[in-house]
């Protein structure tokens, strides 16, 4: 894997959002949601598609702080753009689980 610097690192803009609304996504070509997340007021709220079916459902997710790359172009996923990469990490059958903080922060917080 390729080193990278310290400021090629800091170009990516990772912010803690809270998830407001999860819908079924059934025109994606693998499982998925479609999300809404908050960032706050200077962030406002973004859409993102995620393959993350396996361990979460639509009725959990509102109100779930995740971390999100937000400094990405918009990228068309089927019929709905995608304005934000939700992060996650593989599990041992290689099924996302979302990143979170695991204490109370404010929305909108970049991760440094």
């Amino acid at each position: 894997m390729a080193e990278i610097s310290f400021d090629d690192f800091m170009k990516v803009d990772i912010r803690v959002g809270v998830i407001t609304k999860a819908e079924p996504y059934p025109e994606a070509r693998k499982p998925a949601f479609k999300l809404w997340v908050d960032f706050g007021p200077e962030l406002g709220e973004r859409k993102s598609s995620a393959q993350i079916t396996k361990h979460y459902t639509v009725e959990e997710l509102p109100g779930k702080k995740v971390m999100a790359v937000v400094n990405f172009p918009p990228r068309q996923i089927g019929k709905f753009m995608s304005e934000i990469l939700v992060l996650g990490v593989p599990d041992k059958d290689d099924e996302v689980v979302l990143l979170a903080p695991d204490k109370d922060v404010p929305i909108g917080g970049r991760l440094y």
